[in-house]
């Protein structure tokens, strides 16, 4: 089994929709002060604390399953870890306090506040490892995609069905030296590639508007809880996602072992990743082509939050002044 056991709750309830967002709010607001200051794990660090303290106010009973690592690796909101009063909806929750923190250390486009939580039993339950992705957004014929193929076709199958030439596709492919391969096949396909230096959940999300963010498709490997967190977020607004753990070692089969993963070469779909009621919440540290960065003011915090579920397909901006700055 790879899913942990079924909640008895129907759905979600519909205000934890908002109360999600304060969750991600606190937690791009306390690494956006550390934005450009060249200090990684401090910047985490604050994110991680805002949103554990968040997290403990809502009234939910919640499972970190995609979280800071495992529990010898993370001594907070790591996997297995208990979260909210203790009552209400029993919840799985996949988060990333700071996703991109080498870009907030930097100051760079496209870090965020990450978070989803659904119904018990929803999310996929997998060690702290690398995960071989590729999405696209809504529009396409199911299977448009396959992880099996190579990344050739799977360009050369979207310029199809999407009606363009392939010069006219653009994939977003993170930039790490193990995707040479993979960013010389792209290439000679025809298409452009995006290279980004971190935060592949808000890569996997541009793909789901490509007139505005110009991405088509996202290919390569990434964190797993990346992988999950953009499989959620998928979920609410359509898209097609597969995803394949990089269990490489017999440490890391052994350790998925103990979560449930009997094969380690499987291909996940999204709709294994992320089923039943889904809740996805993102709220901008730094500027990007999805969300602006936290903004201060001398008298107030301005934020802006993305916030989805998954069985209306609601999707809402949020764009919020805070004055009360005690609270942050």
């Amino acid at each position: 089994m790879t899913f942990m056991p079924k909640s008895p709750h129907a759905g979600l309830d519909r205000i934890l929709t908002l109360e999600l967002v304060r969750v991600t709010e606190r937690a791009a607001v306390a690494a956006a002060r550390l934005r450009g200051r060249g200090d990684e794990k401090a910047a985490d660090q604050a994110a991680v604390d805002a949103m554990r303290s968040e997290l403990n106010r809502l009234p939910i009973q919640g499972t970190v399953v995609i979280g800071e690592g495992e529990r010898d690796e993370a001594p907070m909101l790591y996997i297995g870890e208990e979260v909210g009063v203790g009552e209400g909806p029993e919840v799985d929750i996949a988060l990333d306090p700071l996703e991109g923190t080498t870009i907030c250390a930097k100051n760079l486009p496209n870090s965020l506040a990450v978070i989803a939580i659904a119904e018990r039993g929803s999310l996929l339950y997998a060690p702290d490892v690398y995960m071989e992705k590729i999405a696209v957004g809504p529009g396409y014929p199911e299977g448009i995609v396959n992880l099996d193929a190579s990344a050739a076709e799977n360009v050369e199958n979207l310029a199809k069905a999407k009606g363009v030439p392939v010069s006219e596709i653009t994939a977003c492919i993170l930039d790490r030296p193990r995707h040479a391969r993979l960013i010389e096949e792209v290439r000679a396909t025809g298409a452009a590639i995006r290279l980004i230096g971190d935060g592949d959940v808000a890569g996997v999300i541009h793909t789901t508007d490509p007139d505005n963010t110009g991405i088509d498709i996202y290919l390569g490997i990434g964190g797993a809880p990346e992988g999950v967190l953009a499989a959620a977020a998928l979920r609410c607004i359509g898209g097609q996602m597969q995803g394949r753990l990089q269990l490489n070692t017999e440490e890391k089969v052994a350790r998925a072992a103990k979560m449930g993963i009997s094969d380690p070469n499987k291909v996940y779909r999204m709709e294994e990743m992320a089923s039943g009621d889904v809740l996805f919440a993102a709220t901008g540290v730094t500027d990007g082509n999805l969300l602006s960065g936290v903004k201060f003011a001398r008298d107030s915090i301005q934020t802006h939050t993305i916030v989805m579920r998954s069985s209306s397909r609601t999707v809402r901006e949020i764009k919020a002044r805070h004055q009360d700055l005690e609270k942050f």
